[in-house]
């Protein structure tokens, strides 16, 4: 299998899980506050409800820029894999939350944070690694498909 196909499938599943998880949280609401037994919507826990919403996206989007000038200095495939890492490990760790109450809360907070450091390498690297791997006349497609996983990966989410 050629190069660039292997890279198109790894990032096309990374941009799409990457945006998945930023659109995913509000529908699991109910349950993930049910589960750490806390009612979002009193006075002393709504600031746990908007970093559960919006912690993900504040993140990626204020490291976007700095990550992707030290993905061009250190490696774009290194760092790409680092997110993956972080990525599905935050992931496992958001699974296994041990505790409820505001600890449970801010135990959540804090994986989806660190989580969202690696959907942003996993975001600035993608397209990136597809303009190395596709020749010209081939770019089009290759960060087509992955900007249509990235909105499939929303609209799924």
């Amino acid at each position: 299998m050629q190069y660039k196909w292997i890279v198109l499938s790894n990032t096309t599943i990374g941009t799409l899980l990457a945006f998945m998880n930023n659109t995913i949280v509000i529908i699991s609401l109910p349950a993930i506050f049910n589960g750490i037994r806390i009612n979002p919507l009193s006075p002393s826990a709504f600031q746990y409800l908007l970093w559960v919403l919006m912690g993900y996206s504040l993140v990626t989007a204020s490291l976007l820029v700095t990550l992707g000038r030290l993905s061009d200095m250190y490696g774009r495939v290194r760092l790409y894999n680092l997110g993956f890492l972080i990525f599905t490990i935050c992931s496992v760790l958001l699974y296994l939350t041990p505790n409820t109450g505001y600890l449970g809360a801010l135990e959540i907070i804090i994986f989806r944070l660190v989580q969202a450091v690696g959907g942003a390498l996993l975001m600035v690297n993608s397209a990136a690694l597809l303009t190395d791997a596709f020749p010209p006349n081939e770019r089009g497609f290759a960060l087509g498909t992955n900007q249509v996983a990235g909105l499939a990966g929303s609209w799924l989410g």
